[in-house]
């Protein structure tokens, strides 16, 4: 039986670890969590109460993309956000290249960017908030 309760983590795969680190430190403001002492280099963030992120370094990944193009039709992860506003104003202030699609289908205000490996990220918000 598959038991449906939550997703635990997902896992990225990056090349370059202190520029992702970065990234998902400074920009997203993720907290690093403890991470057992693997064969392979990678960092563990805690997401909300019970989610993670896992990267992981691994230059011959088959999920890296090939290219930066914000289109949301590509693999993302999606991470909830409480301001919108404010979260585009972070981005600029990061230097963060991003795109905006208010008031979509969806029922949320989402804003999308990539990490330095070109994983494409979407922060959402319920419209009209």
């Amino acid at each position: 039986m598959i038991i449906n309760e939550s997703i635990q983590h997902i896992s990225l795969s990056v090349t370059n670890l202190e520029m992702a680190k970065h990234f998902y430190e400074n920009v997203l403001c993720l907290k690093e969590i403890e991470r057992p002492p693997f064969d392979s280099d990678g960092v563990w963030y805690e997401i909300g109460d019970s989610q993670q992120i896992h990267l992981i370094v691994d230059e011959d990944s088959q999920t890296l993309r090939k290219n930066y193009t914000l289109n949301s039709k590509e693999g993302h992860l999606a991470l909830r956000i409480a301001d919108y506003q404010s979260a585009v104003e972070w981005l600029i202030s990061h230097h963060i290249e991003y795109r905006e699609d208010i008031n979509g289908v969806s029922g949320f205000d989402q804003i999308y960017c990539c990490d330095p490996d070109g994983n494409l990220i979407e922060l959402n918000v319920e419209q009209n908030k």
